[in-house]
């Protein structure tokens, strides 16, 4: 069964890199690998998404998602080159963020999540509450 799900994901990337029926340029194969920051340790099911870009910087409609396996890898061929703007989303991790020059037949992209930072308040625990007005 998850051959037939890469499978899909790797149709589905040629289809959106066929959206522009103009686009006779090179493809390129990405894998991913998404690891826990602290130890090394790979992030199981963790959300890769992909965001076209244009030409201005700018995130286009379209994209897609793919999962992390157990080894916290995942792959997708017949992506365009060009910038692509990638996301990775795990619950308890922060997001990360970052846009790539998709530039080579293959490229692996390693992520390293890290656990949330604290948050901080304006409001001190010795702050008298404030009386509604």
């Amino acid at each position: 069964m998850a051959v037939v799900i890469l499978l899909g994901f790797g149709l589905s990337g040629l289809a959106w890199a066929q959206q522009d029926d103009d686009y006779e340029g090179p493809m390129s194969n990405l894998k991913f690998v998404v690891l826990k920051d602290y130890n090394g340790k790979p992030v199981r099911n963790a959300a890769v998404v992909l965001h076209p870009v244009n030409k201005k910087g700018e995130q286009t409609k379209g994209g897609m998602e793919l999962k992390t396996d157990n080894d916290g890898r995942t792959n997708i061929e017949g992506i365009p080159y060009g910038p692509l703007r990638i996301q990775v989303l795990a619950p308890g991790y922060q997001t990360f963020g970052e846009d790539y020059q998709i530039n080579k037949p293959e490229l692996e992209i390693m992520v390293k999540l890290k656990r949330p930072g604290g948050q901080y308040s304006t409001y001190g625990k010795d702050q008298p509450a404030q009386k509604p007005q």
